[in-house]
């Protein structure tokens, strides 16, 4: 409701033809509306100003420790790096392999058992230019597969994202052929390739996949390749397959189990690794397959400052063979993760 004083100061205002108010009435206007003054004391405002300047002595503080604890941790950092590349260096000399078996077999002989399925996961480097990023590769393989023919494991699937390796299986082939006679000469053990749906490469001849040879033969390597598209796309197409099948009577629902979706994922791609390894600073898996991973030990190797430590309990009930700082493949890594398979505990639920 309008009061009767606004009423006539707008009524005297339009007489006036709309002549603008004047700083009392604008005032005479507003007054009904403002809150009562408060008494301003010198103890409030004094007060005020030392809770400000509280503030900013806390707020300062804050920063202080913020950087000092941030100083701390960087170099406590440094020097974890400088300590770890030194032991490496000391390490890489008094186990260097010199491409020799006899000192990779020594390496690994008192080791109570070994993986007979490595897999390894490796990654094309997009700083390289060129076809160095594929070539470097195909030596990263290389050397993994010398190993692992040196140490007795039958069988390496090798995890690449892309999927490059797939494209180039004869020339992958050859260069690790070539690199594993640069280990065992003339009396080089045999090799044979493949990928999922594809033909198998062994030495030379290409061979269907159901002719791939037992992965226990003696002084044989059975390499897969593989790739994101074996992984999840594979268990959306078998669950497509298997919808169908069903509606069309072909199947019975009740027989859908497990154990079915296992077979059939085995026989398309692969069964599961004993041991995963990861070479990389960081534990990402890439999109790798995960139905194969159900029981897979993946050993998580953690630095330590002390390297009595090192060789000490895993960290995680699903292991990790990941090496902290670790930016290659390297024969230590590759080491390291069989040593802490071998003293891993499978207790598969139990």
């Amino acid at each position: 409701m309008v009061a009767t004083a606004e009423t006539h100061l707008y009524r005297k205002d339009v007489h006036k033809k709309g002549q603008h108010l004047t700083v009392q009435d604008r005032e005479k206007l507003v007054k009904p509306y403002l809150p009562s003054p408060q008494p301003t004391s010198p103890n409030r405002a004094s007060t005020r100003r030392r809770k400000s300047l509280r503030d900013f002595l806390k707020t300062q503080l804050h920063i202080l420790v913020f950087v000092i604890i941030h100083a701390l941790f960087s170099i406590y950092i440094r020097l974890r790096q400088a300590y770890h590349a030194v032991i490496d260096r000391i390490l890489a000399i008094l186990y260097y392999h010199h491409r020799t078996p006899e000192l990779i077999r020594k390496d690994v002989k008192a080791l109570s058992r070994l993986p007979q399925h490595l897999s390894i996961i490796l990654e094309v480097k997009d700083e390289v230019k060129g076809g160095q990023s594929l070539k470097g590769l195909m030596d990263q393989l290389s050397e993994v597969s010398a190993w692992c023919i040196c140490v007795g494991i039958p069988f390496l699937s090798v995890y690449e994202r892309s999927g490059i390796l797939k494209s180039y299986i004869p020339k992958t082939h050859r260069r690790i052929s070539k690199r594993l006679y640069s280990y065992f000469g003339r009396n080089r053990p045999t090799l044979q390739m493949r990928a999922p749906h594809m033909p198998s490469f062994l030495d030379g001849d290409t061979t269907p996949s159901s002719a791939f040879p037992s992965q226990t033969t003696p002084g044989h390597l059975s390499i897969l390749l593989l790739s994101s598209e074996d992984g999840r796309s594979t268990l959306v197409d078998l669950t497509k397959t298997l919808t169908e099948m069903s509606q069309r009577g072909k199947l019975s629902p009740s027989d859908i189990s497990v154990e079915l979706v296992d077979a059939e994922i085995s026989e398309s791609v692969m069964g599961e690794p004993d041991l995963l390894l990861l070479f990389g600073p960081e534990v990402e898996l890439a999109s790798y397959p995960p139905w194969q991973l159900r029981l897979t030990e993946i050993l998580y190797v953690t630095f330590r400052v002390f390297p009595s430590l090192f060789w000490a309990t895993v960290d995680c009930a699903t292991l990790c063979s990941h090496v902290q700082d670790n930016m290659d493949v390297g024969y230590q890594v590759f080491l390291r993760a069989l040593h802490r398979y071998a003293k891993a505990q499978m207790r598969f639920g139990r």
